[in-house]
C-alpha cells in the first residue's frame, strides 16, 4: 500500500484516521449519540485490525483535493455507501444509519479482502483528479490496468477465415449465422442453428477447417486493452512488483497483470469512473446560476420534495438517471412513489428476477394486497419494502435478528446465496435453523423463510448501491421539476455528439412546454444555453459538420468585435480556415443566420 504522509503532530495512521473521522462525525450529525459512536468505533476497529487505515486516508485525501478543484464527486456507489467512516470522511454522501446500510457488506474481518471503493467523478474532472494523484505519488508509482480481449464466436470465425483465406463473403455468411446475444458460444450455436451445424460437414474443406479451428481458438486471448477506470497506486516504483508495458491509448504505464491478479499480488486498485450524469447536474447548477442568479446546493435539497415525487408518479422520467426506460415509467405511474425508500426499492427491483415482485410491491403499497410477515420480528426490517425481501442487507439483518448470526456470518450467508455456493449454504442452513429454534421460532416457519430466501437472494440487490444511485436520480429529478429549462439544456449539451439523443431530448423539452430556439450565430455558444426568457437556445456544437474550433472562433470574434450585422459581415470577420465552406453551409441549413439582417434561406 502507498504510504500516507501524516501531519507533524501525528505518528500513527490509525490515530489520524480516528481523529479526522470524529471531526467529520461532528460535522455530519452535530451530536454524536451512543448509536453513532458504537457504529463508528466498530468500523474503525475493523479497518484498523485489517490494516486498512492508510487506504481510507489516501481516498479521503484525493477526494478532498477533487472538491477543492471543483470536481463533482458521486454520493457513493457499491457497498462502500454502507460505511459510516466513509460518510464521516466525505468519501460518500449517504447516511448509512438513516437508510439502514451495513458496513459488513463492504468490509468485515471474516472476509479478508481489499476494500473496494469505486468513485464517480464528473466527466471533465476525472482527468484532473488522476493528474493530482500522479503528481502526488509519482508517475512511476501509478499505472493503468491491462484488459485482455478474447476471441468470441463471431470474431473467431472471421479471424480464422482471414488466415485460411476463405473468401470474405463466405466468412461473413458463417459469422452472421451465430446468434446475436451475450454468452453465445460456437457449440451452442451449432445446436441452435441448423445451417451452421450443416456447414461443419460442407464439401468446402476451407469452411470445415474454419469452423474446427474457430471452435479450438474460441476464448483465447486475442488482444490487450486498457481498463476504462482501473488505477494502481504503489508504495514504490511499480516495476519492483509487477511487469509493466506501454499502450498507445494511455500516457501512463500499464500493468501486465489484469485487475484480479494485481489485487492478488497485494497492490492497491481503485476505480476512477467518469459519470455523465454528474456532469449534467454540475452544468445544470451552473445554468441556474447564470440565468437566475441562484446558487443551488445540490447535496442539500429536500428529499421529501412533492414536486419531484410528482414527476416520478407521472412517469415523466425521460433524462432522469436510472429511471427513464419505458418499463420503469409504466411501473412508476402505478406505484406513485411518495418517499425516497420507494425509489431505492424500485431501482433494485427493476432487474431480471426481482421484476416479478414489482406488482406485489405496488399492490401492497396501495393496500390492494395484504402485507404479511412470517414472524413479527421481521416487520421492522421489511416494512419499508412492504414485507418483500428486496435487498441483500435485509437478509443479513434478519439472519442476525432471527438466528443470532454474527455480522461476518450474515455476510457469508449473503455471499453463499448470491453465488449459489451449495456447501456454504448447507452449513449455514443448519446454523440458521438452530439459531431460530434457540430463539423460540417455529421450525416450519423457519424452513419457509429459508426457502423464500434461496429463491430470491440470488437476485437480491445491494441496498447501498441502490441508495447511491437513487440519490443521484432524485437530484436529477429535482432539477428537472424546479428548473426544467436549465436542466434540459445541460442534458442536451452533454449529448451533443449524438444527433438521435439530441432529437429525443428536444422532443421531451417541447413536451414539457419549453421553447427550443434554432441555433443563431449571434446568440448560440458551443453548448445549449438558456436565455433570460427561459428559452433554450440550440448549441452550435450540436450541428453536424460544425466543429468545436469553428464555434470557438465564432464566439471569440463575436465577443471581441460585437454581433454580426449580416451574413457578409460574418464571412468577412470569421477565421475561414476553421469556419470553412462546409461549416458555413451547415450553419445556413440549421437556421443559424435566420435572424441575421438581410438574410433569407431559399
Amino acid at each position: 500500500m502507498p504510504e500516507f504522509i501524516l501531519p507533524e503532530n501525528f505518528t500513527d495512521e490509525a490515530d489520524y484516521l480516528r481523529h479526522i473521522c470524529y471531526e467529520g462525525a461532528k460535522s455530519r450529525w452535530g451530536e454524536i449519540t451512543e448509536e453513532i459512536k458504537e457504529r463508528v468505533d466498530f468500523e474503525l476497529d475493523t479497518i484498523i485490525k485489517m490494516g486498512f487505515p492508510g487506504y481510507f486516508l489516501i481516498v479521503w485525501d484525493f477526494l478532498k483535493a477533487a472538491r477543492e478543484m471543483d470536481v463533482s464527486v458521486g454520493p457513493g456507489r457499491g457497498s462502500a455507501a454502507g460505511s459510516a467512516v466513509a460518510y464521516c470522511l466525505k468519501i460518500t454522501d449517504i447516511d448509512p444509519l438513516k437508510y439502514n446500510l451495513l458496513f459488513e457488506r463492504f468490509l468485515n474481518p471474516d472476509r479478508i479482502s481489499m476494500p473496494d471503493i469505486d468513485i464517480d467523478f464528473d466527466e471533465d474532472g476525472r482527468e484532473k483528479v488522476l493528474k493530482w494523484v500522479i503528481d502526488k505519488y509519482g508517475e512511476n508509482r501509478v499505472a493503468n490496468i491491462i484488459t485482455f480481449g478474447s476471441m468470441a464466436a463471431k470474431s473467431a470465425i472471421r479471424d480464422v477465415a482471414r488466415v485460411l483465406r476463405l473468401p470474405l463473403n463466405e466468412s461473413d455468411k458463417l459469422a452472421k449465422l451465430v446468434p446475436e446475444r451475450p454468452g453465445i458460444t460456437l457449440s451452442k450455436a451449432f445446436k441452435e442453428v441448423k445451417e451452421l451445424r450443416n456447414a461443419q460437414y460442407s464439401d468446402n474443406e476451407l469452411i470445415k477447417k474454419t469452423l474446427v479451428f474457430a471452435q479450438t481458438l474460441e476464448g483465447s486471448v486475442r488482444h490487450t486493452g486498457v481498463h476504462a477506470c482501473g488505477i494502481i497506486i504503489g508504495k514504490d516504483d511499480l516495476e519492483n512488483y509487477i511487469p509493466l508495458s506501454t499502450a498507445k491509448d494511455s500516457d501512463l504505464k500499464v500493468t501486465q497483470y489484469d485487475g484480479k491478479h494485481v489485487e492478488d499480488v497485494g497492490l492497491l486498485k481503485m476505480d476512477f469512473l467518469g459519470l455523465k450524469t454528474l456532469s449534467i447536474i454540475k452544468d445544470a447548477v451552473e445554468n441556474i446560476k447564470h440565468s437566475k442568479g441562484i446558487d443551488i446546493d445540490i447535496d442539500n435539497i429536500p428529499f421529501d420534495d412533492e414536486e419531484t415525487f410528482e414527476l416520478y408518479a407521472k412517469g415523466e422520467t425521460t433524462a432522469l438517471f436510472q429511471f427513464e426506460s419505458d418499463g420503469m415509467k409504466k411501473y412508476l405511474k402505478e406505484l406513485k412513489p411518495n418517499k425516497f425508500d420507494d425509489l431505492i426499492a424500485m431501482n433494485a427491483l427493476y432487474r431480471p428476477g426481482p421484476m416479478d415482485y414489482i406488482k406485489n410491491f405496488i399492490a401492497r403499497k396501495h393496500g390492494k394486497e395484504k402485507i404479511v410477515y412470517d414472524l413479527p420480528e421481521m416487520e421492522e426490517i421489511l416494512k419499508d419494502t412492504y414485507g418483500i425481501t428486496v435487498f441483500q442487507e435485509q437478509v443479513m439483518l434478519l439472519s442476525q435478528r432471527l438466528a443470532n448470526f454474527t455480522k461476518g456470518q450474515a455476510d457469508s450467508l449473503r455471499k453463499a446465496m448470491g453465488k449459489k455456493i451449495k456447501s456454504m449454504m448447507d452449513d449455514l442452513k443448519v446454523k440458521f435453523v438452530e439459531g431460530c429454534k434457540t430463539n423460540g421460532h417455529d421450525e416450519k416457519v423457519v424452513d419457509k423463510i429459508w426457502q423464500d430466501w434461496e429463491k430470491f437472494a440470488q437476485y437480491a440487490f445491494n441496498k447501498s448501491h441502490s441508495t447511491g444511485y437513487a440519490y443521484i436520480s432524485f437530484q436529477t429529478a429535482y432539477l428537472k421539476a424546479h428548473y426544467p429549462a436549465e436542466y434540459m439544456s445541460a442534458v442536451l449539451s452533454r449529448n451533443l455528439s449524438d444527433i438521435k439523443k439530441v432529437s429525443h431530448f428536444m422532443s421531451e423539452a417541447r413536451r414539457m412546454g419549453l421553447d427550443v430556439l434554432l441555433p443563431d450565430v449571434n446568440e448560440s455558444f458551443n453548448k445549449f444555453t438558456v436565455n433570460e426568457k427561459g428559452q433554450i437556445r440550440f448549441g452550435m456544437g450540436g450541428i453536424k459538420n460544425v466543429g468545436t474550433s469553428a464555434v470557438e472562433d465564432i464566439v471569440k470574434e463575436r465577443k471581441e468585435n460585437g454581433k454580426f450585422t449580416s451574413f457578409f459581415d460574418f464571412i468577412e470577420r470569421v477565421n475561414l480556415s476553421s469556419v470553412n465552406k462546409r461549416t458555413v453551409e451547415a450553419l445556413v441549413y440549421a437556421g443559424a443566420f435566420d435572424e441575421t439582417e438581410h438574410f433569407t434561406r431559399s
